[in-house]
């Protein structure tokens, strides 16, 4: 069940992953109560995350072209030390007073930029890591470890800021996610026998990318199910977002009601990893697309008039569909895209996935009101089953499974690089 924890590279790449994963989930947080502690108000809140938010959508391709040309690993490390920084700046300017707007900015900024170039680099680092066979482990461990630190981690973040108080409590979890990157740098300079890309002939970034576009394209299964999820995340997932707080309000007394409504959604992305353990499916593709009609549960429930046991259960049940859909959509993406490319092809497939997300989030509200938040969160239950069954019925798609191509293995331009553990290291 746990054979991708036998690879002690993997087991100590997923050591330092769930710790920098714990540490940003608590970040949010603090940042919230240390922002709002300098009197800037909800509005220099809104910059301060969005200054976060931009960087990461801006440089996700560039974040590509660099971990296929330098390996995820080295890209993930200079990622981290970016963060480790900057959140340590962050930790330090609430503490002595000098967190002004502009600077916490700055500071949301550049780690808005370490996370933008670490996305692409994990699904192109992990081919290289692990073998084909307990790949599918390690991407549904992966995926408990997201969603285990998405429940305790803001739950751990407002205890921490509640019991320092002031500034000191949002500064101690800031310069605990700070540490928390330092970890994963040093699980990232301990790996051993992790191949690395060799330096090829000159090529520009521009050249990178079209090949990258090339190869994306040319997979009408990845493309056509980005657009999908593009336009999931625009009309069905933003508004649950924004409107589920509205129906908890009116129909189901409240924030603590919405609390348990987002608990339900992570306890069933764990329980969803955790049963993908020792499991590969024949189809892992097709499971991953009947997987996602999970989707469709919690937006129906919120515009019914069940009680909330009801909605929490359709929240798990989502929270099922996305864990098992996303390990294994991974996989498949690992195993069905070169490894010189995965990269890039993973940036394109983010940007795709995630770009209407922005605007799903400012429009869900007008539309809410215009034509009910009920009906709107109807219609995205509607469309999410809709578009899932009208993917499945495309053969490209559907035949995708039948396929033996894998592509999953580094080819001969990927040279082994040897990195001994430090002697002072556990």
């Amino acid at each position: 069940m746990f054979s991708a924890l036998a690879d002690k590279d993997f087991r100590w790449f997923f050591t330092g992953y769930l710790t920098s994963k714990l540490g940003s989930a608590m970040a949010p947080v603090a940042i919230a109560f240390a922002v709002l502690h300098t009197g800037v108000g909800p509005g220099g809140l809104g910059w301060v995350m969005a200054a976060r938010i931009v960087p990461v959508v801006l440089l996700l391709l560039l974040g590509g072209v660099f971990a296929d040309r330098l390996g995820g690993r080295r890209v993930m490390i200079a990622s981290d030390l970016l963060r480790c920084a900057a959140q340590a700046a962050f930790g330090l300017l609430v503490l002595t007073g000098h967190a002004t707007l502009t600077a916490m900015i700055v500071a949301s900024v550049l780690s808005g930029v370490g996370e933008g170039v670490f996305s692409p680099s994990l699904q192109a680092l992990i081919p290289r890591l692990i073998p084909a066979g307990p790949r599918g482990d390690a991407n549904a461990l992966l995926s408990v470890a997201v969603s285990g630190a998405g429940v305790a981690g803001p739950a751990l973040g407002g205890m921490i800021a509640a019991v320092f108080g002031g500034a000191t409590g949002p500064a101690s979890v800031l310069f605990f996610d700070s540490a928390s990157y330092a970890v994963s740098i040093v699980v990232l300079l301990r790996l051993a026998h992790v191949p690395q890309p060799e330096p090829g002939e000159g090529s520009t970034i521009i050249r990178d990318l079209r090949e990258g576009w090339d190869e994306f394209r040319s997979r009408t299964w990845l493309w056509l199910t980005t657009v999908q999820f593009g336009f999931f995340n625009a009309l069905v997932w933003a508004p649950y977002l924004v409107l589920g707080p509205v129906v908890a309000e009116h129909r189901l007394s409240g924030a603590g009601a919405w609390g348990l409504v987002l608990a339900s959604n992570s306890a069933g992305a764990i329980l969803g990893g955790l049963a993908l353990l020792g499991r590969r499916p024949r189809r892992p593709f097709l499971v991953s697309l009947v997987a996602a009609f999970g989707y469709v549960f919690t937006p129906a429930l919120l515009a019914s008039s069940l009680p909330l046991p009801f909605v929490c259960a359709a929240a798990a049940v989502t929270g099922v569909g996305g864990a098992v859909g996303s390990a294994l959509d991974t996989t498949v993406m690992q195993q069905r895209v070169p490894v010189e490319v995965l990269g890039r092809i993973t940036a394109y497939q983010t940007l795709g996935a995630f770009a209407l997300g922005p605007l799903g989030l400012v429009i869900a509200g007008p539309l809410g009101s215009a034509f009910g938040v009920a009906a709107f969160l109807a219609f995205g239950a509607v469309f999410q089953f809709a578009t899932v069954a009208l993917i499945l019925a495309v053969p490209a798609v559907r035949r995708l499974d039948l396929e033996d191509t894998d592509l999953s293995e580094p080819s001969a331009t990927v040279v082994e690089t040897v990195i001994e553990p430090s002697p002072s290291g556990g």
